[in-house]
């Protein structure tokens, strides 16, 4: 899975890079090696907003598109709620395909036998 991180209004620090990439790690074991994943960091100017870390992910994968935005005080832990979210949605999409395939295989016996 290809990894790119952007900053709006903040700078991406090596360190937080990593960060990123290593707690992204679980779900790029789970996607295709071809799916592509955007992280936007960005930091809200407004004094009056109390999360204004925000994290934005888009996970591109094939004839999906995931997208999940998270905000905290703090960027790491907005960055940790966001790779939460983010595996949560690809662990139901997972499941959906496979039980989607299995009514499949269990139609088409069902009509095998019925001829």
């Amino acid at each position: 899975m290809r990894i790119e991180v952007r900053g709006r209004n903040t700078e991406v620090t090596p360190e937080l890079e990593d960060a990123i990439r290593k707690r992204f790690k679980r779900v790029a074991k789970q996607v295709s090696a071809l799916a592509t994943l955007d992280v936007e960091l960005c930091e809200e100017k407004n004094p009056r907003i109390a999360d204004k870390f925000v994290a934005e992910a888009t996970l591109r994968l094939k004839g999906k598109t995931i997208r999940a935005k998270e905000a905290s005080p703090e960027m790491l832990a907005a960055v940790h709620e966001l790779a939460d979210d983010v595996r949560r949605q690809v662990k139901k999409d997972r499941e959906l395909r496979r039980h989607r395939t299995e009514s499949r295989r269990f139609s088409a016996r069902l009509r095998g036998r019925e001829a």
